[in-house]
């Protein structure tokens, strides 16, 4: 659909197997049962024991009582917009999830350890498999942009609406505060409960509760839905996404502690997903169900008015938008993807830039933190020199380091190793969605900078690689130099204790904390300080960003 991709591109986005795949532990199903059990199964056993409960709807049909009455514009506005960005966070959300399906809650991303999943494979152990060969297949008519290897697409769909989702949320908020709104949906009294409980056993043994006008009154497991929704997983929502920033968890280690980790953050992000959108479905069955041509009036003109269908069509018409809106964003994520990137670098770039890049990380993870695994990715490099390299176990390997500097100057691994060491246990965050702990050890990029003494105009820093991109051509990525010098920003040569091995990077590999994983140069050749990333590669500041749209500053 209106897509065209060259045969290499081709060759990625329509893998052999497209079928979609799901599967869990066993133990989620006992969890889902249990779930049931206490609910409908209660509820059930109740009405067989004791017939239906007391209706408590029934003392909220007259709307002469109520204390507040209809839905003002605001309220409207604030609804269809959170619909329109609601939809567009969970179709681009599915279309990241993809790109590392498998979720967990531990903290090392290992294989088989995953409690749901959405990819047949079983990582193979006679061969090297690394994440990326692991990513999943999306359809676009699931997914935005759908198809495979697309997360820069999709994380730009994303990140450019989360902060007007936010905003939105807050506006609604305080206006629900400033006005007697927020009668509605915040309960008032313990007797909520039992009253929700009352209309539930009604609605879980097929037995329809007497509905009250929405327009004065929600029964009280509407009530506690709207008031869940909106103050419970919102905040979750935006507390979990925050929880997998690297520049956050690496500042903030008590962060993804609230959801026992940073996978957990993730897999919670997932649920908080999940539940929107049971929500959405149930919400609108049910708004179907109670009087779909007088609820579409109060949502949409905030009358009460059942016999106009006005507010039908104009609910249909904004269904048809969104409709709309996504194949045009289709449309875009493939004829016009630099101004997906160029949109979300103007927000969020600018954004992250005067905020949570300013953080700097701080030392936690001890020893017995490690990951018993760590997802290997990228390309191995496949150049001659490197592979010549290597049999000697880089002991002919020279680091150039040039460009706006005084001292341009070419070290040996011994060289470097002479000129100090730093130690550090960090989480690296993939863009892709997995992580693991691991001990880093090499030289701070803050000792390059004072032996090569980078000119004033000297902003970036550029790592170039041995190895190569997905769609070939030399690997590179770019950093600030205020990232360069931040504490744990280091050229490493030894991972967990042992030196640097082939999988993972050697000779050197780029460790710069606040940031996400593609931006960790692997098997780094050389250094350049240069003046913008504009004068590198394609402009847009590493390999990723040149080809699949990644975000130059990867902050979160």
């Amino acid at each position: 659909m209106f897509t065209h991709f060259s045969q290499e591109e081709k060759e990625v986005q329509y893998p052999k197997d497209r079928k979609l795949y799901i599967r869990s532990k066993p133990v989620v199903f006992v969890i889902i049962g249990i779930a049931l059990l206490v609910t409908v199964g209660v509820a059930w056993l109740q009405y067989l024991t004791f017939g239906l409960p007391r209706d408590p709807s029934a003392a909220l049909l007259s709307a002469t009582e109520a204390s507040v009455k209809g839905f003002p514009l605001w309220l409207i506005f604030c609804h269809w917009i959170n619909f329109f960005f609601l939809m567009i966070l969970i179709r681009s959300g599915l279309s990241i999830l993809f790109d590392h399906p498998r979720l967990y809650f531990n903290e090392g991303s290992k294989p088989g350890t995953e409690w749901l999943k959405f990819t047949p494979i079983e990582v193979p152990k006679d061969e090297l498999w690394t994440a990326k060969d692991d990513a999943r297949y999306i359809s676009p008519l699931l997914g935005l942009p759908g198809y495979r290897h697309t997360v820069g697409i999709a994380r730009g769909w994303h990140f450019i609406h989360v902060p007007f989702f936010v905003l939105n949320g807050l506006i609604f908020v305080m206006l629900l505060f400033a006005t007697d709104q927020w009668l509605r949906l915040v309960p008032t009294s313990f007797q909520i409960i039992p009253d929700a409980w009352n209309v539930f056993v009604h609605y879980a043994t097929f037995n329809m509760p007497l509905e009250p006008n929405g327009f004065y009154h929600y029964n009280a497991l509407q009530q506690l839905a709207y008031f869940g929704v909106i103050f419970i997983l919102a905040p979750v929502a935006m507390l979990s996404g925050m929880s997998m920033s690297p520049a956050i968890e690496s500042r903030f280690h008590w962060l993804p502690k609230l959801f026992g980790n940073r996978q957990g953050a993730r897999s919670i992000h997932f649920l908080v997903m999940l539940a929107y959108a049971v929500f959405v479905i149930v919400h609108v069955s049910m708004v179907a169900a109670t009087g779909l041509v007088r609820n579409m009036n109060h949502i949409t003109l905030g009358t009460d008015n059942p016999s106009s269908n006005t507010g039908l069509f104009i609910g249909i018409g904004i269904l048809l938008f969104t409709i709309g809106f996504f194949v045009y964003a289709h449309w875009v994520s493939w004829r016009r993807p630099r101004w997906v990137q160029r949109t979300s670098a103007f927000i969020n770039g600018n954004l992250w830039y005067f905020t949570i890049n300013k953080l700097k990380p701080k030392p936690y993870y001890k020893k017995e933190d490690i990951s018993p695994f760590f997802w290997p990715n990228g390309k191995l490099p496949t150049s001659e020199e490197w592979k010549n390299l290597a049999k000697n176990q880089f002991k002919d390997y020279k680091l150039k380091i040039s460009g706006l500097v005084e001292n341009p100057v070419e070290l040996s691994l011994e060289e470097l190793k002479k000129l100090g060491k730093e130690q550090n246990i960090t989480m690296h965050h993939c863009i892709q969605g997995w992580s693991g702990v691991a001990e880093w050890g090499g030289l701070p990029l803050k000792a390059i900078a004072n032996l090569v003494k980078p000119h004033p105009t000297a902003t970036t820093v550029v790592f170039y690689s041995f190895g190569e991109g997905l769609y070939g051509g030399v690997y590179y990525d770019t950093h600030t130099l205020d990232n360069c010098l931040k504490p744990g920003s280091i050229l490493a040569w030894e991972m967990n204790y042992e030196p640097l091995s082939v999988v993972y990077g050697a000779p050197l590999r780029l460790r710069v904390e606040n940031q996400l994983g593609y931006k960790m140069v692997k098997w780094i050749e050389s250094i350049e300080f240069v003046e913008t990333p504009k004068t590198v590669g394609k402009g847009y500041g590493g390999k990723n960003e040149d080809d699949e749209f990644f975000d130059l500053l990867a902050n979160t």
